[in-house]
């Protein structure tokens, strides 16, 4: 993984250089960049194209995205074309060579744009807290430069602000990588007890409709992790993990992938949310006593997804 990070500096410093000459090609040099990685280091049967849009089973039509990852079933010849099946994209990549703040506002909106393609899933937490669609932005390097800059920082303090605008846990940008500097990746917890903030606990009540709800946010992890941490490690690890959800098929994989502390380790800002997101049939089952913190199994009613 380190060495993977280093070719990634290496090659953004050889695309910047040629920016401002055209503009173009070096976005488009990026974009490939991740999509090799991908090629690389996903399994082998999940296949990575570059640019199109997603087509819902509806006939609504995403903006064009730069870097797709196909689930296994997805026709061969369908690969042919630059328009998508939603259903049989995996997961979805904004690609900036160097990231701006603005960039992360505008992910926001795009990230529901895209995940509104997809039928809502009811029955258990884990289905009805994330998108079938994994979303989010890759970026080689950042546009905060000078000595007293904190680009890990702005970074937090960027999707802290615009967790604001999301109207429900499931259209959370799942990831934002920035190749040299960190790796930011979406957390749900099903269950919030609004007894654990004594401080607050009349007003969680309030916003929850009873005595719990949903708690969900973005987690830093950044060099400060250690080794064997890397952003891209982090990104690869969590997007394996994510993607093992829907395949059994590769959970050993990303198992391995957590238990080796490719993911390090961090924190963010929590945002709550109103029993409503989720459907009668899950209320019911977490009042029920459903939710467990039993580990790492697997377990669609975990305490944290």
């Amino acid at each position: 993984m380190q060495q993977v990070t280093d070719e990634m500096a290496s090659e953004y410093q050889r695309i910047f250089e040629r920016t401002t000459e055209d503009p173009g090609t070096a976005g488009d040099e990026g974009e490939e960049n991740w999509a090799t990685l991908f090629r690389e280091w996903l399994p082998p049967n999940y296949q990575v194209v570059t640019k199109g849009r997603l087509l819902a089973s509806n006939g609504a039509m995403s903006p064009q995205i730069d870097v797709i990852v196909l689930k296994p079933f997805y026709p061969k010849k369908l690969q042919e074309k630059k328009v998508w099946l939603a259903d049989g994209v995996a997961a979805a990549f904004e690609c900036k060579t160097t990231l701006k703040a603005e960039h992360i506002s505008a992910s926001i909106d795009r990230c529901k744009i895209f995940k509104s393609l997809f039928s809502k899933r009811i029955g258990t937490p884990e289905k009805e807290l994330h998108s079938p669609l994994i979303y989010g932005i890759l970026a080689h390097s950042h546009a905060w430069k000078s000595e007293k800059s904190n680009p890990a920082r702005n970074v937090t303090s960027a999707l802290s602000t615009n967790l604001k605008k999301v109207d429900h846990p499931s259209n959370l940008i799942d990831v934002v990588c920035l190749s040299d500097v960190g790796c930011w990746t979406a957390f749900r917890m099903p269950f919030y007890n609004a007894e654990w903030n004594p401080a607050a606990k009349h007003e969680l009540e309030t916003l929850f409709g009873g005595t719990w709800g949903v708690s969900a946010g973005m987690s830093a992890a950044t060099d400060a992790s250690g080794a064997p941490f890397t952003p891209i490690g982090a990104m690869l690890g969590y997007l394996t993990q994510r993607m093992a959800w829907n395949d059994a098929a590769i959970r050993d994989l990303a198992d391995y992938h957590r238990l080796a502390g490719l993911w390090g380790s961090g924190g963010g800002q929590m945002r709550q949310w109103p029993q409503s997101v989720y459907s009668t049939e899950v209320i019911k089952g977490i009042n029920q006593g459903k939710i467990t913190n039993a580990g790492w199994n697997w377990n669609e009613w975990g305490m944290v997804l």
